[in-house]
């Protein structure tokens, strides 16, 4: 097996491989981390860490919990000790609190299932025979629109064109061979997933691993869009009656495949494994039906009927053809990125199950192509050429029903091969740094909610913009698809180059073979289609990769800004205490070079804001209230109050004659930290906590206003001291 390449801009390769929760917790590097160690030996503490006035093990040794005022078990029974200090949260400590949010968790999990632990990802692994289905559905189910696809362009030149489909399949199953084959290369050199991503990215660059990136991105939105849109075709072609509902059923379709993946992997693959094994039986007994009839005429030909000319034949609509039967191609890489989710061992399941993919594809294209040579079938505008092959092979019985059946459900579970490796993709980019962090959140069901989400409403988007109509999509879908191959292809040919590896020659042939037919066909979909639609295509996989980058510099600022670093020695400023970077209280690392200055805003004297100005005191800081009065009349009236109680703290009134708050209170903590950048303002706020949410109407929720106010200004910290209400 080929040694893990190193990611583009990211985590080393033996990370690769690994899907796992953690993955959002990546591990601090060598340098943090003698930083770190650098920074504890300067901390100093007023106590030991283990002088704390309760036992942070939740008493395991005291009596039974008692119902809490919420008519709740107190949450001592929702932890169990694994080994001293460390808790392990169990299965109802995610329970919400309230009894709205009880039943909501409760319907999600009838719909979704319960929680799977973190533990269970392993198990959540696909065996090849489940594998073969959830990811080769989008593959075979090509077979029932790409011949389809290119025969309607060859028809616009005539009936006598179509007899150019059998050398332009010729030429499609040599490219399905040198792709697959090139593919197989791929999954052992690279076998942690996302295949185009890593190759282009660690053998031609990062701006080439976006792109393969964009355009894998693109081929899995337009792989939902084009294979609901075909399947809902495929039911219309039997039922005409429910034709002008195409758009409805097709959202309702990708609702559904949204919702059982977000069930989990395992769950998934149960669903989807039985459609695409009946859709390739009954695809290979209409072949052998099919050539049993034709065998019987001598294997002649009958002639099509005539197709009046709207286009004349030539080189630029053959190559249109040739790149509209190549969408029979799509899926075909969904195996190399997405090795993590097989059992071990993976690269080998992977390999294999691309190897029985590659096969069926080639056996289903060829035959389905020379069976409608020999049947003299045409594409009708209503009624997809599958569908008359079908009526022509089973004129009497249940069989034709059984084939449209199986086709329209092949093609609208075929997203499902986009729905598992869509999320995959993200996930591996975010963990590089180009895509937002969100992605690689695992969901209650160890399955990429996010991911999903994103998916299912892109391809909404596209479905509901085109209106449901397969031959309007087809024209953007080769263009992504083809960018990723030959791009893969073509980062696998400097990968042999550099590893020189035994055998590399001939690898690298094929290699080399596969990214040339790729680009020739990326080249002719672009030029040949790019004013039906591909043009959609060209302009956004730049964009895409542009977006990536930029996320990537985001995150390499905040990186940055967040990173550990060693702390300076004392110096004269400020007592002999270091300051942060620029005089910054966000600089600040060490405790004690931390200076406070607390600020209480008190609109009234309650207990609310007594308990608020308690709170501040206890915390021996020097601490200052605020008080923003309408008028003078309403400043004096505070200053009496407040003597009344006895001026423990320094008051300070501000006058807002146009009756404003947060605004003058804001302003007014701004001119402090301008003042005095290096003290840390902890504004506390006092806040009042209701039982019902209905009530919030009742309020003005001035703390949450002054929370959001503040939330900008650097070196504040916002706190609150709640007081609860019960009714």
């Amino acid at each position: 097996m080929g040694k893990g390449a190193k990611q583009p801009g990211g985590p080393e390769p033996d990370r690769g491989s690994l899907v796992t929760p953690s993955a959002e917790f990546p591990p601090l590097g060598s340098e943090e981390r003698a930083a770190l160690s650098r920074i504890g030996e300067r901390w100093q503490v007023a106590c030991r860490p283990d002088q704390l006035p309760v036992d942070p093990a939740l008493g395991r040794n005291r009596p039974g919990p008692a119902p809490s005022r919420f008519g709740r078990l107190t949450p001592i029974d929702m932890f169990t000790v694994e080994e001293p200090g460390e808790l392990q949260a169990g299965a109802t400590a995610q329970e919400p609190g309230s009894r709205t949010a009880r039943v909501l968790s409760r319907l999600r999990q009838t719909l979704f299932g319960p929680p799977l632990a973190s533990t269970a990802v392993v198990y959540e692994r696909m065996r090849k025979l489940v594998a073969l289905p959830i990811l080769s559905s989008d593959l075979l189910s090509s077979v029932a629109y790409g011949p389809e696809a290119m025969l309607t362009v060859l028809v616009l030149a005539g009936s006598s064109a179509l007899g150019l489909s059998l050398p332009l399949a010729a030429v499609l199953v040599v490219l399905m061979i040198a792709v697959g084959l090139s593919y197989r290369q791929t999954i052992p050199a690279y076998p942690h997933g996302a295949g185009s991503y890593f190759v282009a990215g660690d053998n031609l660059g990062t701006t080439a691993g976006l792109t393969a990136a964009a355009g894998l991105m693109l081929d899995y939105v337009l792989t939902v869009a084009v294979s609901i849109a075909a399947g809902v075709s495929a039911i219309t072609s039997a039922l005409p009656r429910l034709a002008p509902a195409t758009v409805l059923f097709g959202v309702l379709v990708i609702a559904v495949l949204l919702a059982g993946n977000l069930r989990g992997v395992r769950t998934a693959g149960n669903i989807f494994v039985l459609p695409t094994y009946a859709f390739v039986a009954a695809i290979l007994t209409l072949l052998l039906v099919g050539y049993a009839r034709a065998a019987g005429r001598g294997f002649a030909p009958v002639p099509p009927p005539p197709v009046p000319t709207t286009e004349g034949l030539g080189l630029l609509l053959v190559l249109r053809a040739f790149s509209s039967g190549a969408v029979s191609m799509t899926g075909i890489e969904a195996v190399s990125n997405a090795i993590p989710a097989f059992r071990p061992t993976e690269w080998r399941n992977a390999r294999t199950t691309l190897g029985w993919m590659v096969t069926m594809l080639v056996v289903l294209f060829a035959g389905l192509i020379g069976l409608i040579h020999l049947n003299g079938l045409v594409p009708r505008p209503n009624q997809t050429i599958l569908s008359q092959l079908g009526r022509v092979t089973f004129p009497t019985g249940p069989w034709y029903a059984i084939l449209q059946a199986t086709t329209a459900l092949i093609l609208l579970l075929a997203a499902n091969t986009a729905f598992n490796d869509f999320p995959r993709l993200l996930f591996f980019m975010a963990r590089n740094g180009h895509a937002p962090r969100r992605f690689l959140h695992l969901g209650d069901r160890l399955s990429f909610n996010n991911g999903l989400v994103a998916l299912a409403l892109a391809a909404t988007l596209i479905f509901v913009t085109f209106g449901g109509q397969t031959q309007s999509l087809i024209p953007l879908y080769a263009v992504g698809v083809f960018l990723a191959f030959t791009l893969s292809q073509a980062g696998m040919v400097v990968h042999w180059r550099r590893h020189r590896d035994r055998g590399w020659r001939r690898r690298l042939l094929i290699n080399a073979v596969g990214a040339t037919l790729s680009g020739v066909v990326l080249v002719i979909a672009a030029f040949s289609k790019f004013a039906e639609g591909a043009w959609v295509v060209v302009i956004a996989v730049p964009l895409l990769v542009l977006l990536a980058r930029w996320i990537h510099r985001h995150y390499a600022k905040l990186n940055h800004a967040l990173a550990l670093h060693t702390p300076s020695p004392p110096g004269p400023a400020s007592g002999g205490a270091p300051r942060g970077p620029g005089g910054s209280a966000e600089g600040e690392e060490l405790p004690q070079e931390v200076r406070h200055l607390v600020v209480v805003p008190v609109a009234r004297l309650n207990r609310a804001s007594l308990r608020a100005l308690a709170y501040a005191a206890s915390l021996g800081q020097p601490t200052l209230a605020v008080h923003i009065a309408p008028e003078d009349a309403e400043a004096d009236r505070f200053r009496e109050q407040w003597r009344a109680w006895g001026d423990h703290l320094r008051l300070e009134t501000i006058v807002s004659p146009y009756r404003a708050v947060i605004g003058p209170l804001a302003h007014y903590l701004e001119a402090l930290h301008t003042a005095r950048p290096e003290l840390t303002l902890t504004v506390i706020v006092p806040e009042v906590v209701l039982r019902h949410r209905w009530h919030r109407f009742l309020h003005s929720r001035a703390d949450h206003r002054l929370r959001a106010a503040l939330g900008s200004l650097p070196g504040v910290v916002v706190t609150s001291v709640p007081v609860h209400v019960a009714d």
